[in-house]
């Protein structure tokens, strides 16, 4: 049964919190406002942002909207920013010592302008008339041989937001051609992203550093492309989840569900992970970025499973925790059951305005309540949280910004703060409307982060051992979703079943 969770939850930290010195977003960081479609600003019925999202995703990637919303963030640091804004791809390389390509990944700050993922391409945007321009390869015979016809310049122009389409030959006579004719003019660019042998000396103003930053802020708040391109990822990974929760019942080892998970997105039309997939049996879920995936699953209690599908660069980040043996057991499910109501609670918290650093509070206090429940914790629960004893079964942050990177751009992490309850928070401020975050608690048993604890009265005072002893074969238990924040609350962009009876049924089918 579900613990009993006694905090009085409210907005706002406790007075220690509070008192502490609150990191802030970067100066002029502001985020734009989000893109709104019309069929969402009815108030009744009330319809979610890309429901429907393949019917979205049948259009183009809105590069132009994004480039116009950089140029805004741009303007609000520089008011007469004038030229040209200049990004290149990413491209082709060699693996060290071999002559075959890396795995391609395209460059996200190109893609956001572009939306395309041509390798060994450029792009200019000329802020004074908005004319968006993408330079890709031109066709080299000896490569068509080995690699077939590359796309040409008619079905880019058809297939991407842009403007004219150019071949690669023409970028340094186009750009000397500008700063002639625009002798005031300013090139936009990102430092360590400009390739040797274009030419960026003909212009008098050249700016390395504004694009990047004004592009890491726009890409916080999404449109409703982005939330569908996040929903389709969300949707595969939610049946990969449920596939791999089938394999369970015959599976030997943890390779073999990381070869459903994958197979599943794959056969689904995601061949990308948006990170290493993490597939922990056992103890092994203790640990938060496990790597090994190929251990055996002979006596394991659990499987906790992060991994999320990307689609079309776009990530999903869902992590879930089932039984291996159909069923929780008692131990299991109390785990469960506080991690479930860790997430419930803080969603419930989450509409645009809403500070992280509290809602990131809430999730200890719903944790040290029912840690309390079934005795692992003891003690005033204040007197808990104001010790940060939690942090030794929930050390990490409650989620992130999510978006072209796992890991999303805008989160003003601090990683020198002083106090453990906020140092690993990925994401620090208040929430924007159109952002999409990750709400991922968790409660863990690892012996190495717990064992100090342990070790200092400060904390050992508040642990009951002879009641965690029977705890550490369950390892870790992590709930995590994709979240898209509204002016009025969130919409839930995962799909993956959760519920705990759910999750059974389908371990015992």
């Amino acid at each position: 049964p579900s613990p009993t969770l006694g905090f009085a939850h409210t907005s706002r930290s406790t007075a220690s919190a509070t008192s502490r010195t609150r990191s802030t977003p970067r100066a002029g960081a502001q985020h734009p406002a989000p893109f709104v479609p019309r069929r969402c600003q009815s108030t009744s019925p009330v319809t979610m942002v890309a429901e429907n999202f393949d019917a979205v995703l049948e259009g183009k990637y809105p590069a132009k909207h994004h480039a116009k919303r950089t140029i805004e963030l741009i303007r609000k640091e520089i008011p007469d920013a004038n030229g040209l804004l200049y990004l290149e791809s990413r491209h082709t390389k060699l693996l060290e010592d071999n002559d075959s390509p890396e795995p391609f990944r395209q460059r996200r700050f190109f893609y956001y302008l572009t939306g395309s993922n041509l390798a060994d391409s450029f792009f200019t945007f000329d802020i004074q008339t908005s004319k968006s321009t993408l330079f890709i390869p031109p066709i080299e015979p000896d490569e068509v041989i080995w690699s077939g016809l590359p796309v040409t310049a008619e079905e880019a122009l058809a297939q991407y937001d842009v403007d004219e389409v150019k071949f690669t030959t023409d970028v340094n006579s186009v750009l000397s051609s500008y700063a002639s004719a625009n002798p005031n003019s300013t090139i936009f660019a990102i430092e360590g992203q400009i390739s040797d042998h274009i030419k960026i000396s003909d212009f008098q103003n050249k700016n390395l550093s504004v694009l990047k930053k004004s592009i890491e802020v726009a890409r916080v708040v999404k449109d409703e492309y982005e939330v569908a391109i996040i929903r389709k990822a969300n949707y595969v990974s939610a049946l990969a989840h449920k596939a791999v929760i089938e394999k369970s019942r015959t599976a030997k080892n943890e390779q073999e569900l990381l070869a459903t998970f994958l197979a599943t997105c794959i056969e689904n039309g995601a061949a990308e992970m948006a990170y290493h997939p993490i597939l922990a049996a056992g103890e092994a879920a203790a640990t938060l970025h496990y790597v090994h995936n190929n251990r055996t699953l002979e006596n394991k209690t659990n499987l906790l499973i992060d991994a999320g599908a990307e689609w079309n660069n776009y990530a999903s980040d869902v992590t879930r925790t089932f039984p291996l043996t159909g069923k929780f057991t008692p131990e299991s499910r109390a785990i469960y059951d506080i991690v479930l109501k860790m997430q419930e609670d803080t969603m419930a918290e989450i509409k645009a305005g809403a500070s992280w650093d509290d809602i990131h509070v809430v999730a200890h206090k719903v944790a040290i309540d029912g840690l309390l429940s079934i005795g692992i914790l003891k003690g005033d629960k204040q007197e808990i949280l104001d010790s940060r004893t939690s942090s030794a079964f929930f050390p990490h942050g409650l989620g992130h910004h999510l978006g072209l990177d796992t890991h999303d751009t805008g989160g003003n992490p601090n990683p020198k703060d002083k106090d453990i309850l906020f140092r690993y928070l990925r994401l620090r401020g208040s929430l924007p409307a159109g952002s999409v975050v990750t709400v991922e608690p968790g409660v863990y048993f690892c012996r190495f982060i717990i064992d100090p604890y342990l070790k200092d009265p400060k904390h050992s005072k508040f642990i009951d051992t002879d009641v965690l002893d029977k705890y550490w074969s369950v390892g870790g238990v992590r709930i995590e979703d994709n979240v898209f924040v509204t002016e009025a609350g969130y919409e839930n962009l995962t799909t993956a079943v959760k519920k705990a009876e759910d999750v059974e049924a389908i371990a015992q089918a």
